[in-house]
């Protein structure tokens, strides 16, 4: 896949040529080539997913958005493991799994099928299996 685009380096401007192949890009700048590796993007990204995953690991699950809770999956008591859909909530005509963040017990629920909720209201409260 190549991509064309304009560039501007000290006020001159460039048309510029790049193309991907795996970590390696060449880009093509008057004629001339140039290679550049990208060794640390995938180390970026998984350094994103894990301060994510961080970001949800207390236990509280909510939705970002109000709605009506469809279906709720599980009760006080259960244990459910990370990815698990905990939730079915319907929010602005369409069904929205919401799943849980870790494996856990659930130790709260905070809603009831056919109720609506408010947005970033704790919803379900799990406590994490895996301290």
């Amino acid at each position: 896949m190549s991509e064309n685009i304009k560039v501007t380096i000290d006020g001159e401007d460039y048309d510029v040529e790049l193309k991907k192949s795996g970590n390696v890009w060449t880009v093509t700048v008057q004629d001339q080539k140039f290679e550049i590796t990208t060794n640390n993007l995938k180390n970026k990204k998984n350094r994103v997913k894990r301060r994510k995953k961080r970001l949800n690991s207390d236990g509280v699950i909510s939705s970002t958005i109000p709605g009506k809770i469809i279906v709720i999956n599980n009760k006080i008591g259960d244990i459910v493991k990370e990815g698990d859909v905990l939730i079915i909530l319907e929010a602005m005509k369409m069904q929205n799994e919401i799943t849980a963040p870790i494996s856990g017990k659930i130790i709260e629920v905070n809603c009831t099928a056919g109720g609506s909720i408010e947005a970033n209201m704790p919803l379900i409260i799990m406590d994490n299996i895996d301290k």
